[in-house]
């Protein structure tokens, strides 16, 4: 057998270089499982041409994305502070919640219903709104959740997520997503809406993959990404969900005592890991059975449950309704906001 003798030091940087690369791959796993989850559908896309003093307010509704292509703009929200968004620029608001974007925070705003029959092309899907001041155009959208995934992602998720140009450049993924979500919308052909509802599809996944890695220190599972530890006892989880996972079997995965894994993992994803694993157990079960794939009888088995009875009183203390409400809710859901 040959003996292989490393230089002083290289075995450190080599174990370096292996050790960030296993994060990284730790990282893309997660990440991917957990995006996975997601299921949306698109609704509209539109470009707007905006001249100052402009401001409109939008209510709760759909989710809805901006890509500022040109000039600068502001948007509000409830509770707190404007926020400023310039070229290239690009918002993204998951909860569907009551906004306003403007030229100028003490714009007075209109409501965007008032401006869709005077101001918005409707074979183009251009907003055309404003005065003769300054231009801003931006490429807006609205999409809207599916299934069962939304609680278990979206709670790691900011009323706003603002991903900054690079220095005033926009990244290429950006560019070239908006440029063919434009395309689409304006000029419509056979399979547009399903072409526009992917794209839409790709754009969301894409800013959260890039908000998640800017993220430091957040109390979700994004944070816990950073973490070497408890990111492989993350990756396991997601790996085999339906296992019955043990804190000890957990921190046996993350090389730490039992108490010590216990106390870092609730510091870093925000929640106790057995409740972590029991969360996304039902999580996965709400999205099998919006799918109208299973009954409620094989969920629960599925997902570990022994009875159907202990599986419903755990589905109704997470999501607020029973597992057999879950495919009617959906289609309901589904419903209003197509309409």
């Amino acid at each position: 057998m040959t003996a292989h003798i490393r230089e002083p030091g290289l075995h450190d940087r080599s174990s370096g270089r292996m050790a960030d690369y296993d994060m990284a791959a730790t990282r893309a796993d997660v990440l991917s499982q957990v995006l996975t989850l997601i299921r949306l559908r698109g609704e509209l896309v539109y470009s707007a041409r905006l001249r100052g003093p402009w401001s409109i307010a939008f209510p709760k509704r759909a989710a809805h994305f901006y890509f500022v292509e040109t000039g600068t703009m502001w948007i509000k929200t409830q509770g707190a502070e404007p926020i400023a968004v310039h070229q290239g620029d690009m918002l993204l608001l998951p909860h569907g919640i009551v906004h306003q974007i403007c030229d100028d925070p003490a714009t007075p705003p209109a409501e965007i219903g008032s401006l869709i029959n005077e101001h918005f092309d409707r074979d183009k899907s251009v907003l055309d709104y404003g005065g003769d001041g300054a231009p801003t155009s931006l490429v807006g959208g609205l999409f809207h959740f599916e299934g069962g995934s939304l609680a278990a992602v979206m709670a790691a998720l900011p009323l706003v997520v603002h991903i900054p140009s690079e220095d005033g450049k926009t990244p290429d993924w950006l560019r070239a997503l908006t440029h063919f979500l434009v395309k689409e919308s304006h000029e419509v052909e056979p399979g547009s809406s399903l072409m526009i509802s992917r794209l839409i599809d790709l754009l969301v996944i894409r800013t959260l993959r890039t908000w998640a890695a800017s993220q430091t220190h957040p109390r979700s599972w994004v944070g816990a990404l950073g973490d070497e530890r408890i990111g492989r006892a993350l990756n396991a989880i997601h790996a085999a969900p339906y296992q019955p996972w043990t804190v000890e079997g957990l921190a046996g995965i993350a090389a730490m005592s039992r108490s010590i894994f216990a106390e870092r993992f609730t510091a870093r994803v925000g929640e106790a890991p057995l409740h972590y694993v029991k969360r996304l157990k039902l999580t996965l079960a709400a999205d099998m059975l919006a799918s109208g794939g299973l009954r409620v009888t094989q969920a629960a088995e599925r997902v570990g449950y022994a009875s159907d009875a202990a599986f419903s009183r755990a589905f109704k203390a997470q999501f607020g309704y029973a597992p057999s409400e879950t495919s009617r809710l959906q289609d309901r859901a589904s419903g209003d906001a197509s309409s």
